[in-house]
């Protein structure tokens, strides 16, 4: 996950010196839109139900993964 303090950001600001927009490379907007489709699968998946440890690395021996 990005690490605000870590973008290079430059700002566009107004004849008012208002900071109006926001310009950053390229990387790191396409790391910040990954990080939010991660946070949107989370979200979306918060109602799920759960599953122990130990009922997941049967699961995976029974799919014969482990």
């Amino acid at each position: 996950m990005i690490n605000i303090s870590n973008l290079h950001l430059q700002y566009i600001t107004n004849q008012q010196g208002e900071q109006t927009a926001v310009v950053l490379p390229v990387n790191e907007f396409l790391e910040l839109m990954e990080d939010m489709e991660d946070l949107i699968a989370v979200a979306s998946r918060k109602n799920e139900a759960t599953t122990s440890h130990e009922d997941f690395l049967i699961e995976l021996a029974n799919d014969g993964l482990v």
